[in-house]
């Protein structure tokens, strides 16, 4: 009992013995110091790499979404290799660190599944290219343009000026609609007329607002379609192609502001659908 005794007490006079613990505490400051000198480089390196490989990204010849992406993975790649050799100088053993990993992948793994998912999916965004930056999108009920794609989320600037943060995975799973994507977009504003109003005139009121207007298309040429038959209107809808689609939302609230104003100056009725209710009360 007594030899257990002595030989714990030695063992910590060995770890506790001044002269040993600092020269472990001036090993571990002295690694500590290094390392921080070798994250400064790494950090200076980062900012050196990214601005002489922007103007050679600019100058590829690709997108700016394209763009956004080379610059996305240079920045991580540096910053990657500046931190394992920061690890690295610091005394961290880096093939026992990734063996660790590699025994806890499945842990990590399952931790981390959400953003390799996010990962995986901004980089199906570049190549599939459902959007890119500057296009205006709908995803569920926001919409607004797109600012940046990075590797975890896609930015979107919305028309009140938020700035959403969707992860990437989402853009992949749910529909998005992109109004810039294709050259030309078509405005549908739809309107009510009474019953008995003529056709044909309300649909050459209706043409007169888009015709020789420089910021519509000749062709495909705007119409006016009757949508529906109901019992105290019809429903119409003018369709108008714009030349200029990210100008569809001024120009759709100017458009239908136009359509009252003419209507109602050519006195054609416009009425709601309504109801009548009758009393049967004595």
């Amino acid at each position: 009992m007594n030899s257990f005794i002595e030989s714990v007490v030695n063992r910590l006079l060995e770890i506790f013995d001044p002269e040993s613990l600092g020269t472990k505490i001036g090993d571990l400051v002295a690694g500590l110091l290094v390392g921080l000198v070798v994250l400064l480089v790494f950090l200076i390196i980062e900012r050196i790499v990214r601005r002489v490989s922007r103007p050679v990204i600019e100058n590829s010849g690709l997108d700016e979404t394209g763009q956004s992406f080379v610059h996305t993975i240079v920045r991580y790649t540096v910053v990657i290799i500046g931190l394992l050799a920061t690890l690295s100088a610091v005394g961290i053993n880096i093939d026992s660190l990734l063996a660790s990993i590699g025994i806890a992948g499945v842990t990590i793994g399952f931790a981390a599944r959400d953003a390799f998912s996010n990962l995986i999916s901004g980089l199906l965004i570049f190549l599939d290219r459902p959007f890119v930056i500057g296009d205006l999108v709908e995803v569920g009920e926001f919409y607004g343009h797109v600012e940046e794609i990075t590797l975890r989320s896609t930015r979107i600037i919305t028309s009140d000026g938020k700035m959403l943060a969707v992860p990437n995975n989402e853009m992949i799973n749910k529909t998005v609609a992109s109004y810039t994507n294709f050259p030309s977009l078509r405005l549908d504003i739809p309107v009510t007329v009474g019953v008995d109003e003529d056709i044909e005139r309300v649909r050459e009121l209706l043409l007169d607002l888009v015709k020789g207007d420089p910021d519509f298309l000749d062709l495909p040429e705007a119409r006016v379609v009757v949508t529906g038959l109901n019992d105290y209107n019809v429903a119409v809808e003018l369709q108008a192609w714009l030349k200029n689609e990210r100008n569809h939302v001024e120009m759709r609230s100017r458009l239908r502001e136009k359509v009252f104003m003419q209507l109602t100056a050519a006195k054609v009725d416009m009425p709601f659908e309504t109801l009548q209710v009758i009393s049967t009360s004595a």
